[in-house]
């Protein structure tokens, strides 16, 4: 799902040709903790209730470091670093809504997925729908996502894409008219909605669909293998699908 910039992409493949070695599973374990990184500012997934980092994904990485036996470390930085410092060896496993990507591949290894989800276009006009309802619309979107560069090589006509840090100034774009259209993630279109009732936000079409998967540095195949496995643990045992009940009443596994 979310966003890599072609500069980010030769970065991040350079760290790994370079021999950055990462921490493998046992390195982990023989000291107890597992550190992760997140953006911290993507609720549900991830955010601050008042100085308490919580979310989704939160929840379900430490879940997963329960499963695998260690304790678990946060740190929050901004979207754009987090691959470029998993590769860094600053921390040994990202969890932060990243789509699966051929370029992000070729820089990091993902785990499986543990949600599906996709970019959806929202306005305050209802017939604004599709992506053929962009043509000479100014569309709102965050900086470096895969929906802005889905809408850059797929979609023709769109009068200016505006990029901006957060989905929250996004949104807010279309909000104050300043944009036509906002193109974002489809579950956090539906927290906004669910958080801003008044604001008359109409959901459209889907625009892509991709699988959601944690990352770790490039063949630091112990530590996927272990985070999978805890995965497949937690989607068998019932936990998974509590805990995505709880924030989206639904189950957001990808179907098998």
């Amino acid at each position: 799902m979310k966003r890599i910039t072609v500069i980010a992409a030769a970065a991040l493949a350079l760290w790994t040709a370079a021999g950055v070695q990462a921490r493998p599973l046992d390195a982990i374990q023989k000291d107890g903790t597992l550190r992760l990184a997140t953006e911290g500012y993507y609720a549900p997934f991830a955010y601050f209730d008042g100085k308490q980092l919580t979310g989704f994904e939160v929840e379900l990485a430490q879940m997963l470091a329960g499963k695998i036996g260690v304790k678990y470390e946060w740190k929050t930085i901004s979207f754009d670093a987090l691959l470029t410092g998993l590769q860094q060896d600053r921390w040994d496993l990202v969890i932060s809504s990243h789509g699966i990507t051929p370029e992000r591949e070729k820089a990091v290894t993902f785990g499986q997925p543990h949600y599906c989800s996709g970019a959806i276009i929202m306005a305050l006009d209802p017939t604004i729908r599709s992506t053929k309802d962009l043509a000479g619309r100014t569309v709102s979107v965050q900086t470096g996502s895969t929906y802005m560069q889905y809408l850059e090589k797929n979609v023709t006509g769109i009068k200016r894409l505006v990029n901006f840090p957060t989905n929250e100034a996004a949104r807010n774009a279309l909000l104050s008219k300043r944009a036509d259209a906002w193109v974002t993630e489809r579950f956090i279109a539906k927290e906004m909605q669910q958080k801003n009732p008044n604001a008359q936000l109409q959901q459209g079409e889907m625009v892509l669909l991709e699988r959601i998967a944690a990352a770790v540095a490039k063949d630091n195949k112990s530590l996927a293998d272990a985070w999978n496995k805890a995965l497949r643990q937690a989607m068998a045992d019932g936990s998974y699908a509590k805990l995505s009940q709880k924030y989206f009443h639904e189950d957001i596994r990808c179907p098998e």
